[in-house]
């Protein structure tokens, strides 16, 4: 009889975890507590028929250089990569844009762009450097230490309040704004060494594989990690919340059987005899600000007062960098922000799969306190608005889901935090404790598998398959586990 896995939670991490063993010849199970599977990558008529909204995350720029999405197959997924990874609307018409091209974008950003060109060439030229060092536990001898150095370097001239004071990297409202926007990514106080790291990863991404999305929604990631795992006699167990594990048949792990928690890391403290400090250093494992998101079906493209942000289905709005960052500061203090950061995604711009025809959606969250009731649609609508004068009008429904609907919807987003544990450099290295080997717990047979463990979060499979990867080392598993996938 086949070892037997469990996976809670069918995230895109799950899913990576439930594919690789399950090709290692497990007998796999999925437990998933919605009724329709992906955690993170599901795609859903939110508003109105025949308008395909992403329900959590819509753009992926991590995908494509993911070690673990390589080794499974990028051509099982129809990839649309945009020629702008990214834009960024200023009042009066202005407007920022990050090709891919980081040439032409030098050349727009003007008296900024030898600083921009300074900030990203190193990386984005050297970017499986990049992610070997970001992809993995942040405890270890660096593979590239010339990367890494350039990498820690840039951390602390945009990341410190003293470093931009020395170096007055950005001059212009339209260079300061364009790297803003990618530093608010991470929901934390501004500057900010952790939130600067995860800017310059998204970055190297921007300007080389680019900030890429699946045609038809995100929905068609999970699809195909799920027809995989079907295919290698793989299941999926829908509408089964597991909120104590101890209640949970998994097998045995005398015999060798697994379980994998793509789940909030403190669910694993519900199994017995769990060691007082672990146990203590889950709980120490602090969360987050929220996020509160909002979807919208509109008769028509975004009226953008600067024609140009609609070239980019991601689309940073808030202003300056000091807006910015004190909207982002006041979330990081418990307030409400009243002209918030919205990070906004047009997929229908390049994808029109997602709507009917000559129509768009649009995705949209701010930055919120945790637990917060606030309803974002107004709040969104009016930010928008601001740059795109109009868009009101163009709206013909929304859906909205509060911060706390959000952890209700998805037990593992604590308060409503979507990155699995507060952002923080402490928190790059204890996630969620303070190990070479993170995914392990010291449960026999149990490990984590989510993006509260590294390399945190993002769509890349990769706390998965690193969880996976060491359940079969301690398993006697061969080194080369690549194979798995045929490569």
């Amino acid at each position: 009889m086949a070892r037997r896995a469990t996976i809670v939670g069918s995230g895109p991490n799950g899913l990576a975890a439930a594919v690789s063993l399950a090709r290692a010849g497990y007998a796999v199970r999925v437990v998933e507590a919605a009724s329709t599977p992906g955690g993170g990558v599901r795609t859903s008529p939110l508003t109105l028929p025949g308008y395909r909204h992403d329900v959590c995350s819509a753009v992926h720029p991590a995908a494509l250089s993911s070690p673990f999405f390589r080794a499974f197959g990028l051509d099982r997924i129809d990839w649309i990569v945009p020629d702008v990874s990214f834009a960024h609307p200023l009042d009066d018409g202005r407007a920022a844009l990050a090709w891919r091209d980081l040439d032409r974008t030098v050349a727009e950003l003007g008296a900024d762009g030898r600083a921009w060109r300074s900030l990203v060439r190193p990386l984005n030229r050297h970017l499986d450097h990049v992610v070997d060092f970001t992809g993995n536990q942040l405890l270890r001898v660096p593979r590239h230490p010339i990367t890494t150095t350039r990498f820690a370097l840039r951390m602390l001239e945009v990341g410190t309040a003293a470093g931009r004071r020395m170096l007055h990297t950005f001059r212009t409202d339209e260079g300061a704004a364009l790297l803003t926007g990618v530093v608010a990514h991470a929901n934390t106080r501004l500057p900010s060494l952790a939130a600067t790291a995860s800017a310059l990863y998204l970055l190297a991404h921007a300007h080389s594989t680019g900030w890429a999305y699946p045609r038809g929604g995100a929905q068609a990631i999970a699809d195909a990690l799920i027809a995989d795992l079907r295919a290698h006699g793989g299941e999926i167990d829908l509408d089964h919340r597991v909120g104590d594990l101890s209640l949970l048949d998994w097998g045995d792990p005398a015999a060798g059987d697994l379980l994998l928690l793509d789940a909030a890391p403190r669910l694993a403290l519900t199994l017995p005899d769990v060691p007082a400090r672990y146990a203590r250093a889950v709980r120490r494992y602090r969360y987050g600000p929220a996020v509160a998101k909002v979807d919208f079906a509109l008769d028509g493209p975004v009226p953008w007062a600067n024609p140009d942000v609609a070239l980019s289905p991601t689309v940073h709005v808030g202003g300056t960098r000091a807006e910015i960052e004190s909207g982002e500061n006041a979330i990081a203090a418990g307030r409400i922000a009243e002209r918030p950061y919205v990070l906004a995604v047009q997929p229908s711009v390049l994808d029109a799969t997602r709507a009917p025809r000559g129509h768009q959606v649009l995705w949209a969250y701010i930055h919120v306190p945790a637990g917060s009731m606030l309803d974002p649609t107004e709040t969104v609508t009016r930010q928008v608005e601001r740059f795109a004068p109009g868009f009101r009008d163009r709206v013909l429904a929304t859906h909205a889901m509060t911060a706390a609907q959000r952890q209700a919807y998805n037990p593992a987003e604590i308060g409503g935090d979507i990155l699995g544990g507060t952002f923080s450099m402490a928190q790059a290295v204890r996630r969620p404790i303070v190990s070479t080997v993170p995914w392990r717990t010291p449960m026999r047979g149990v490990y984590l598998a989510s993006a509260s463990t590294p390399p945190g979060p993002g769509v890349h499979g990769m706390p998965g398959w690193h969880a996976a990867r060491t359940a079969l080392r301690d398993a006697g598993a061969p080194a080369g586990l690549e194979e798995l996938f045929g490569a």
